[in-house]
Formats: structure tokens, C-alpha cells, sequence
């Protein structure tokens, strides 16, 4: 084969690869894309049971923490009887934008299954013998560690960052709320929550290429700290609550992925033991 039919072959392989990239995120926009216009039509259902769920005195978060306030005896402490801030559109394409924005958003959290199964098929091909056998159930474990994710950041983080930042009070300002705003900070911890929770497959997936041991994990355990606190004020509202709640389980996951490394170096020593014998 002469120089030119082999630039020809790898230009071919190459346009391949960008063509099959480009139906593959055909694909993964079409799921997003049918996900977000389900829950655009089932918009009173998704504002009125979901969105603004967590502003009821009577969300599940909040009798939780009351039943817990009873149960150590701290009394009505921890009980949320009224919410005083009050939500308003300052704009003529407000709610109309808070639909696009909360549907666009909700198409990804429902359709991530999909879009993931999209990406994996196109990533999966190119991985090989030890690669491929540390990539198995990769997308059962990225959906449940996504779905986990996406529950404690609205069920646990939002509910409390929208108490403490909706009334927290400076002299006699009411507060009145944007709208956009409201809804930014609940998609905004939610999704970065679900996205978060991905630590464990990432881990497990560099530790099974030997990318990453847990001798070199434990050793950048306060670098990890420090970006995690960095993320999570980014991603948070500016309380430090809200970032605390999302920097433990990150920490935690972190802990659970030097296990993880753990057992799979031990696996590998194992197997080379029995080789070599």
C-alpha cells in the first residue's frame, strides 16, 4: 500500500468515526429532545408537583425533618409551618422561558439513560481486552448513581438551600423572588447533584485501567477536598450549608472509589499471582 492509500484508509477510518459521533448524538438529542416536549405538555403537573413542590410546607423533606425534630426532642424546631417569600415574573417572556428552561433541563434528567446508552456505544468499540472488561455494566451503574444524585440534591439540598436563602432577612426587605431564579437554583443543584454522583464509576474505570491506585487516591485526598469545596460553591447557593451538604456525599464517594481501587488492585494481584504460578 502505497503512502497516499494509507492517508486515503486513515482519512476514510477517521470520517467514520466523526460520522458515527454525529448519529450517535443524533440519537441522544432526539431522546432529550422527546423527553422535554412530554414534560413541556405536562407543564401544571411538572410546576405544580415537582418545581414548586419544595416551597409546600407539606413536602415530604420538610415532615421529615419535623418528624426528626420530634424524635430527638428537639420539638417544632426543625418543622417548616409557612414559607414567606413570594415568587413574581418581572418579564414578558418570564414564564415563558421558565418553561423552556425547566422542560430542556428535565428532558436531560429523563432521557439520561438514553443519552449515556448513546455515548457508550460510541466509545465502547475502541476499547479492548482489559479496557473493555473494566467498562462492564458501566451504564446500569452511571443511570443509578445519576438518579441517586438527582434525588439528594432535590429532596435534600434544595429543600434547605430555598428555606435558608428565602428567608434570610436584612432589616425589613421582603422578599420577593424572580422567578428564573427560583428555578435556576433548583435545576442548578439537581443536575450537578446527579452529575456529581458519577465519582464512583469514574474511579472504578481508572482504577481497572491502572490509571489510579489507592496509594495515589489517598494521597491527593485534601487536593480532592479543596476542589470539591470549590465546586460545590460554585454549584450551590452561596450558603454554606448547601455546600456542605454537597461536599460530604462527594467526599463519601470518594472514600467508597479508594475501596473500590482497593479491591480491584487486590483482584489484579491475585490474578498475576495465579499466572505466574
Amino acid at each position: 500500500m502505497t503512502q497516499d492509500q494509507r492517508e486515503t484508509t486513515e482519512e476514510m477510518g477517521f470520517m467514520d468515526h466523526l460520522e458515527e459521533l454525529r448519529r450517535r448524538l443524533f440519537f441522544a438529542l432526539i431522546g432529550i429532545l422527546a423527553g422535554s416536549i412530554t414534560l413541556f405538555v405536562m407543564k401544571d403537573w411538572v410546576f405544580d408537583r415537582l418545581i414548586f413542590a419544595p416551597r409546600n410546607p407539606d413536602f415530604i423533606t420538610f415532615r421529615a425533618w419535623c418528624a426528626l425534630g420530634h424524635l430527638t426532642g428537639a420539638g417544632d424546631r426543625l418543622c417548616v409551618t409557612e414559607v414567606n417569600y413570594e415568587l413574581i415574573n418581572t418579564t414578558m417572556l418570564g414564564n415563558f422561558s421558565a418553561h423552556i428552561l425547566v422542560s430542556a433541563i428535565g428532558g436531560f434528567i429523563l432521557s439520561f439513560p438514553w443519552t449515556f446508552h448513546q455515548i457508550w456505544r460510541f466509545i465502547r468499540p475502541g476499547l479492548h481486552g482489559q479496557e473493555a472488561k473494566a467498562a462492564r455494566g458501566v451504564t446500569w451503574a452511571a443511570t443509578l448513581l445519576f438518579f441517586l444524585g438527582v434525588c439528594f440534591g432535590y429532596f435534600v439540598i434544595a429543600p434547605l438551600s430555598l428555606q435558608f436563602l428565602g428567608h434570610y432577612e436584612i432589616g425589613d426587605v421582603q422578599a420577593r423572588i424572580a422567578l428564573m431564579s427560583y428555578l435556576k437554583t433548583v435545576a442548578s443543584i439537581t443536575l450537578a447533584a446527579g452529575l456529581i454522583f458519577q465519582v464512583p464509576v469514574v474511579v472504578h474505570f481508572l482504577a481497572k485501567l491502572g490509571l489510579v491506585t489507592p496509594a495515589s487516591l489517598r494521597k491527593f485526598r485534601k487536593h480532592t477536598l479543596v476542589v470539591t469545596l470549590i465546586v460545590a460553591a460554585i454549584i450551590t447557593p452561596p450558603d454554606l450549608t448547601s455546600q456542605v451538604l454537597v461536599a460530604l456525599p462527594v467526599l463519601g464517594l470518594y472514600e467508597i472509589g479508594i475501596l473500590q481501587a482497593r479491591r480491584i488492585q487486590k483482584r489484579q494481584e491475585r490474578e498475576e499471582a495465579q499466572s505466574a504460578a
